[in-house]
């Protein structure tokens, strides 16, 4: 009989369990990194019948207090295109988009003097809103 066969031991380690766990630690930091958006300002925005994503370069935020915020940053309304050109050349886009989140109770004058400080940078700007359901 030949027991020594039976007594010898694999070399090879086991890593199905690890494949299973890294692809579900991708799922999740996929997820949360979707999720997290640093560039956040509570506003209630305006709601449309579609709506239209673009890349977001620089997030100009009118707040319901008329205040202007350039991604978290607060700016006046005077230095406003000083500062999105400064945002945009931080960024490095090849096509820089500015995104206006404008609150339900912003002044709609604000709002166009944001598009007037993109548009003397001759730069596109796209106007958020809240899907209607």
């Amino acid at each position: 009989m030949n027991l020594r066969s039976s007594l010898r031991h694999s070399k090879e380690s086991e890593t199905s369990a690890l494949n299973d766990i890294l692809f579900i630690l991708l799922f999740f930091f996929l997820i949360i990194s979707t999720l997290a958006n640093p560039n956040l300002i509570k506003v209630s925005v305006p709601k449309a019948s579609s709506d239209s994503k673009a890349k977001q370069t620089v997030v100009v935020t009118v707040d319901s207090l008329q205040r202007f915020y350039i991604n978290t940053h607060t700016v006046s309304e005077d230095s406003l295109q000083s500062a999105i050109a400064a945002a945009v050349a931080k960024s490095h886009d090849a096509e820089p988009t500015v995104v206006i989140n404008g609150d339900r109770k912003a002044q709609f004058d604000n709002i166009v003097a944001v598009m007037r400080a993109a548009k003397a940078l001759r730069l596109k700007t796209v106007v958020a809103v809240d899907k209607e359901k």
